[in-house]
């Protein structure tokens, strides 16, 4: 009996030194947080901390913030982004109006543009819309005007002051009879129609194919465009196949599984509790610095985290179905806009893995060997496979579309292209603005009419 009790007591002399640590933790903790927050204090830093959210500023702006129709976010997704959107039976899900940060602006009817577009165009304007995904849309740039569709706007309307300026370097509106004259006029570059050309960023990120031939079908159309450009083919390769477009992510998950929602919801808030305290924010801010991979950068606009090879398809026959999507999905654009009479030019986007070797940058060079050899290989088979179905789009509807290949088009840019795999810096935007302003000046259907057949 004395033994019991003695054995007893032992253990319980052995379990409070457990017990009392257990409990210290939480005090210590306590205590640290506490100390962290005098200190940002007394260092005036408390505004500089706020903003800060785990992750450097302009991915929070850019990411997107899905919200349903109480404005309100959606329990078990991120809340962290500034990019505020809203589902949308027709489109999956689209930018919602009237919002802004120091990186972008987006207007009334949810166009990255500084000013609204009203439905009924004014006479002197020229309408061309830029559709796509967070390339087209200018993920990571500082600013709209750093955007691809704001440098072709400013090219275009460049054109037109040009032509003011010096008309005598342009083909004249009444072409001369005598042949020597007219070799001459025909030997200068075709006027554009004349007024304000205005290049409407409508691209969202995450868009796919899908997304954009509803987007075009039932938003766009009744603009009255004069011209239509579609940027896309990256998030064709990713998005499985037996999904049409893009919705808010883990969407049908969440409703055939209500319990995982909830306890989704409640570990997000736990996660969300601990990351907003001051010690974990500080250390992070102060010391920890954390950078963003680049497979996180590309994916940033939704709520996805795993490596970008898991997206590519491994599988031959999965792949064909992913192609043969965004081929069927671009046929029906091409005979919506000839419907309409609208010219289109449907681009593939670049990829960094098109760079190639002979300008590559540091930077650039560090992406590369951050996405792998395995992600390397996929995206290649998948440009190829996307660059044979734009090649057979022109050839099926020479009169109604112009493709373009832009995956190489960096292979000699001497300045810094990529910001990581797909993104673009504003001297990139550059490059693709200055070859869509040669495609377009080229349409037809912007050019100046001559004033008899020609010869």
């Amino acid at each position: 009996m004395f033994k019991s009790r003695y054995s007893t007591y032992r253990k319980r002399k052995r379990s409070l030194p457990l017990l009392m640590m257990i409990m210290t933790i939480p005090l210590v903790l306590i205590l640290l947080e506490l100390s962290a927050r005098l200190l940002v204090g007394v260092m005036d830093k408390n505004a500089e901390l706020a903003n800060y959210e785990g992750e450097p500023a302009i991915v929070n702006v850019y990411r997107l913030k899905f919200l349903n129709e109480a404005q309100k976010p959606y329990d078990a997704l991120s809340n962290r982004g500034r990019l505020a959107a809203q589902r949308s039976l027709a489109v999956g899900y689209r930018l919602m109006g009237k919002q802004q940060s120091n990186f972008w602006q987006i207007n009334e009817q949810g166009f990255r543009d500084d000013d609204s577009v009203p439905l009924l165009k004014p006479k002197n304007e020229i309408r061309i819309f830029l559709l796509g995904g967070s390339t087209a849309f200018g993920q990571w740039n500082p600013s709209n005007q750093a955007t691809l569709a704001s440098q072709l706007e400013a090219r275009l309307n460049e054109r037109i002051a040009q032509q003011r300026r010096s008309p005598e370097k342009y083909r004249p509106a009444e072409l001369p009879f005598y042949k020597p004259d007219l070799a001459k006029a025909l030997a200068l570059p075709s006027k554009i129609r004349d007024g304000q050309y205005r290049v409407i960023n409508a691209a969202v990120p995450g868009y796919t194919s899908g997304n954009e031939l509803a987007q075009l079908a039932l938003q766009i159309l009744p603009y009255k465009p004069d011209a239509i450009i579609v940027l896309d083919g990256y998030g064709d390769l990713l998005l499985p196949s037996d999904r049409i477009a893009a919705d808010i992510p883990h969407a049908e998950a969440f409703l055939s599984n209500a319990p995982g929602h909830f306890w989704t919801h409640l570990t997000q808030q736990l996660k969300y509790a601990i990351a907003d305290t001051y010690l974990v924010k500080a250390t992070q801010y102060w010391l920890l610095r954390p950078q963003l991979s680049a497979s996180r950068l590309s994916l940033a606009a939704m709520d996805e985290s795993a490596p970008l090879d898991h997206y590519l398809p491994t599988d031959p026959t999965e792949l064909e179905r992913r192609v043969t999507r965004y081929s069927d999905f671009h046929k029906q654009m091409v005979r919506l806009t000839a419907g309409a009479g609208i010219p289109l030019v449907i681009a593939l986007q670049p990829e960094i893995t098109g760079r190639g070797t002979k300008q590559i940058s540091v930077r650039e060079q560090k992406t590369l060997n951050e996405l792998g050899s395995a992600y390397q290989q996929r995206v290649q088979v998948g440009y190829g496979e996307l660059a044979r179905v734009i090649q057979q789009l022109q050839k099926a509807f020479p009169k109604n579309v112009k493709t373009l290949n832009f995956y190489q088009v960096y292979e000699n840019f001497p300045e810094l292209a990529f910001l990581d795999a797909i993104h673009l810096t504003e001297e990139g935007n550059g490059v693709l603005s200055e070859r869509l302003y040669h495609t377009l000046t080229a349409l037809r259907k912007l050019q100046v009419p001559p004033s008899r057949p020609l010869p």
